[in-house]
Formats: structure tokens, C-alpha cells, sequence
């Protein structure tokens, strides 16, 4: 509790909520879009499962968040395994597309069961919360209380913005492939900056 509120704190704070702003974001489009394929009934169903998802990934990966941080080329895998997601929800919305106006509004992925769903969210889960702590603990590496709080505050925003996407993509559905092509920034931007790591080993 001493060094609370130093300058220091205080800017590693605001990385943090800085980083959270952006990386909850795109946590919640991934939610959002794999809820949206199913029945009304269910999405929130699939919400519920993605963010407790998320909530138990963060707190098992902040655990040992100095050690992820050694490891090379953890984010390497971390982004070939969103590319992979992001892939599986393209012939998602492609097969959608293709099914006819009225499959079309009734859902992005007429076929896609609540299983399928939950597994998607499960596993670009595993691949954004290590994203998202890896960043919040290079941002707070001295400070453990703002990696707390950082943690707490990705899971909140992560919670209100996904039930927000998942109504939204299902009333617009040009607004799916926006989300889809946010995703495949991610996952770029993942394999990039794992390749950069991972370079001077090689």
C-alpha cells in the first residue's frame, strides 16, 4: 500500500486502462459474434460462458504473469490460434450469406449450435486474455495492484460491450464482417510482434 498512488503507479495505471480500452474491446467483438449466430434464447447463455471464460483465463494467466512475459514465442502461438478462430467464423458468415435471406436474418450462422459457439469464445479467449495480460503486465510489472485492477476493470468492459455487439451484429449484419476483420488485425498483430520475439533465437 506504500507506494500507491506515486507517479509511477499512477502511470502504469493509466497504461493499463489505456491497454484494457483497446484489447477488452476486441475480446468482446469476438464474443459478440460467435453469441450472434445463435437463437436469442441462448446468447446470453454464450455471453455468460465467455466472460466467465475470460475472468478464470485472466486470473490462472496474471498468476504467473512475470513468467508468461520470459516466455518466447507464447504470443506467436497465441495469434496463429485467433488466426484459427478468425478463419472458422469467416466460413461461418460465408455459409450464412449463402443460406438465404431468410437463414440470413435469422441468424449469421443458421447451423451453429451452442457447443460451437462456447468452444469459439473458449478458444479466441485463451489467445486474447493472454494478449491482454501479457500487455497489462509488461504495463504494471512493478505493480501489482494496477495488474489487479487492470484485470477487474478488462472484465467489466468486456461484460457490457459483448451483450451490446452480439444485438448489434444480429439486426446489421455487414457489421459481422467489421468485427471479423478486427479479429484478423489482432491476430496479426499477435504472430507479428511473436515473430519479432522470436527472431533473435532464431
Amino acid at each position: 500500500m506504500v507506494d500507491l498512488f506515486t507517479p509511477a503507479f499512477v502511470t502504469a495505471l493509466l497504461q493499463v486502462i489505456m491497454i484494457d480500452l483497446v484489447l477488452a474491446g476486441d475480446n468482446a467483438v469476438v464474443i459478440g459474434l460467435a453469441a450472434a449466430g445463435l437463437p436469442k434464447q441462448q446468447r446470453a447463455r454464450a455471453i455468460l460462458v465467455g466472460i466467465i471464460a475470460a475472468t478464470v483465463l485472466r486470473i490462472a494467466f496474471a498468476g504467473v504473469a512475470v513468467e508468461l512475459l520470459a516466455i518466447v514465442g507464447l504470443l506467436f502461438a497465441g495469434g496463429i490460434l485467433l488466426l484459427w478462430v478468425c478463419w472458422k467464423m469467416w466460413r461461418e458468415l460465408r455459409a450464412g450469406a449463402h443460406g438465404g435471406d431468410e437463414l440470413a436474418d435469422a441468424a449469421h450462422a443458421p447451423r451453429k449450435s451452442f457447443a460451437q459457439a462456447a468452444w469459439q469464445i473458449v478458444v479466441a479467449d485463451i489467445s486474447m486474455s493472454l494478449d491482454n495480460v501479457l500487455a497489462v503486465a509488461g504495463a504494471a510489472r512493478e505493480h501489482p495492484a494496477a495488474l489487479v485492477f487492470g484485470l477487474g476493470l478488462s472484465i467489466v468492459l468486456m461484460g457490457i460491450a459483448a451483450s451490446f455487439i452480439a444485438r448489434l451484429l444480429n439486426r446489421h449484419r455487414w457489421i459481422a464482417y467489421v468485427g471479423l476483420a478486427i479479429i484478423l488485425y489482432v491476430a496479426l498483430d499477435m504472430i507479428w510482434r511473436g515473430a519479432l520475439e522470436i527472431w533473435p533465437h532464431v
